[in-house]
């Protein structure tokens, strides 16, 4: 093992699944048809969004930044894991690991606040529909998606910095399967108590503060909704809200378990699984969860193959 693990004095060792050879077999497909996937349902609702003009509105306008989003941080991610996957070799240079810190976390600081706008614009549709072309126009949608990138870039310039700061001793073993803060965190042979603190507090703007304006957004709707009684608007409502509740409940819910308690989550079979599925399965999984429940994405895709045939 220890033949197979040779690398430069700099070089991370990333020891992800190593201890279950049988099961890296079964991961490397599993993550490749997931990474397949991801590639072209992302792709296909990026092109759809911009090609169809009927869906050049504000929730196909954010809903185009998350599968951008998503296919930048499964790139950031999968190629190393499917590199590591297949063969002995568990490494990753250590600048490599530092662009994967800085990309991912940017990504998925992003995600959350993105997540927290398309909340808000369906509940700005729901609940002020009248109103809801003069809300959301174009200038103030580009501000709502600049906010969230900035959001995600401002965070992992600060948080990445002070973590790849911190005197390691030449600990290089992660025992996960990608260069993620928590995992950095723990190599460290200093007092990580502030770390931890510092990492605390980033959860909370960026993660638990976004988990509760979601809420907040969904129960305006719910309460708006109930007061009409009407079937049909029920429907509406689920249509229109359906497809982004499941995303973050699986977005939210995962990611809130590793970052919420690291210490418990990582070095262990658990808390590996659940970066794994927030990081790989879900951006294969939004694509498939908007399309298989809106009418707009597949009316589109029609028009789009009718166009294509009568060419």
């Amino acid at each position: 093992m220890e033949k197979n693990n040779e690398t430069s004095g700099r070089d991370f060792i990333l020891l992800g699944f190593s201890d279950q050879p049988q099961l890296e077999i079964v991961l490397f497909v599993v993550v490749l048809i997931s990474y397949l996937l991801t590639l072209v349902d992302n792709t296909a609702i990026i092109l759809l969004s911009c090609l169809d003009s009927k869906l050049h509105t504000p929730m196909y306008f954010f809903l185009t930044n998350l599968s951008f989003l998503d296919l930048c941080f499964t790139t950031s991610i999968v190629p190393q894991l499917l590199w590591n996957l297949k063969g002995p070799a568990k490494t990753i240079t250590h600048t490599g690991c530092v662009i994967q810190l800085y990309v991912s976390l940017c990504l998925g600081s992003t995600e959350c606040v993105l997540l927290t706008v398309m909340a808000f614009d369906r509940y700005v549709a729901v609940c002020r529909p009248l109103n809801y072309t003069t809300i959301m126009h174009s200038s103030f949608c580009k501000s709502l998606a600049g906010i969230a990138w900035l959001s995600g870039v401002g965070n992992t310039l600060i948080q990445s910095t002070i973590t790849l700061r911190l005197p390691r001793c030449g600990h290089r073993h992660l025992h996960h399967f990608l260069c993620e803060m928590p995992a950095m965190i723990m190599l460290a042979c200093v007092d990580i108590h502030v770390n931890e603190v510092q990492l605390f507090v980033a959860t909370l703007v960026l993660l638990l503060l976004p988990m509760a304006l979601i809420l907040v957004s969904y129960g305006l709707i719910v309460q708006a909704v109930i007061k009409i009684k009407s079937v049909q608007v029920w429907r509406k409502a689920l249509g229109a809200c359906g497809s982004h509740l499941i995303v973050v409940s699986l977005f939210f819910g995962t990611s809130s378990a590793i970052y919420i308690q690291p210490k418990r989550s990582y070095g262990h079979s658990q808390g590996k699984f659940l970066t794994l599925f927030y990081t790989v399965v879900t951006p294969t999984l939004n694509p498939l969860i908007y399309t298989l429940r809106n009418k707009d994405v597949k009316e589109a895709l029609r028009r789009l193959l009718r166009r294509e045939q009568n060419l």
